[in-house]
């Protein structure tokens, strides 16, 4: 029995299928095959039940699902106390909304290279809806997204909430938002669905609703005339201080946009949870000025 039999069992256990095994590890399935063989062999019983449409796991199977997820706890434990920050070399997939990659992402990262000299870090942009299917699936490996994620499989850390406000081109009287187009986020996002919902308590249907995917855009939008908009505070202040744009008060507005850290708890990765503290640290820093 060896530590990659382990791995290899673990990982089809959780995905349900040896194909999909072969891809999360990016090995090919005659290996994942041989290695659950070799486990099988060497423990003398079958660990997986086979049909059609994948695996699931015997009575013996499940027993050391529990044994094997504990030894890579302690195997990420080992890693996290011995091996040196500086000597870590590992890739970290992050996806991130475009909120955060206009306020704080910079400092994340410039950090997480201060920290780990050598990691290898991609960076994907992406809506919070679509952040979320690609951490399930497993396509990146810390999500920076509108959360939390509601999924046993997840771990989450609150990041500080950021505030919306409404603007208006400035010298503008305040609209009426029955009749004025409304810009802000995409509308896949979870502020668009609420503002429909708001504006359609409030106004009915004839409000008008325009997504973006861009914020700045968005608030340049209004700037030129288009419309009103409801964005974070912090992202126009340089609008704002060019007298280009000004906030107005409709009486109601949005809660908060509550942001997380978020990644897989199963398997533990001790470079995500440290990387997700470190983006906690950063966003607040950022947002304490």
């Amino acid at each position: 029995m060896t530590l990659d039999q382990l791995i290899t069992f673990l990982w089809v256990s959780r995905l349900g299928g040896v194909r999909r095994a072969a891809q999360e590890m990016n090995i090919s399935q005659p290996a994942v095959s041989g290695r659950i063989a070799a486990l099988e062999q060497s423990l003398g019983t079958q660990l997986f039940e086979r049909a059609q449409r994948g695996v699931t796991l015997t009575k013996k199977g499940a027993l050391l699902q529990e044994y094997s997820e504990k030894i890579l706890d302690l195997v990420e434990g080992i890693k996290a106390d011995i091996i040196p920050a500086e000597a870590e070399d590992s890739l970290l997939r992050v996806g991130v909304a475009e909120t955060i990659v206009q306020l704080w992402l910079p400092r994340f990262v410039s950090t997480l290279y201060e920290t780990y000299p050598k990691i290898r870090v991609e960076i994907v942009v992406d809506v919070s809806i679509n952040l979320r299917q690609q951490l399930l699936e497993r396509n990146i490996d810390l999500a920076l997204l509108m959360g939390p994620i509601s999924d046993y499989t997840v771990d989450n850390v609150e990041l500080p909430k950021i505030k919306l406000a409404w603007f208006k081109p400035a010298g503008r009287p305040d609209p009426n938002l029955s009749t004025t187009p409304v810009i802000t986020y995409h509308r896949n996002s979870r502020p668009f669905r609420e503002l429909r919902r708001q504006l359609t308590d409030r106004h009915g249907h004839s409000a008008q609703l325009f997504p973006t995917s861009s914020i700045h855009a968005g608030l340049e939008m209004v700037a030129t005339g288009i419309g009103v908009g409801l964005f974070p505070q912090l992202f126009a202040a340089q609008l704002v201080n060019q007298g280009r744009i000004e906030t107005f008060d409709p009486g109601w507005t949005l809660d908060d946009l509550a942001f997380t850290a978020s990644f897989l708890g199963e398997p533990r990765n001790d470079l995500c949870a440290k990387a997700a503290d470190i983006a906690l640290s950063c966003a607040t820093s950022y947002m304490d000025g």
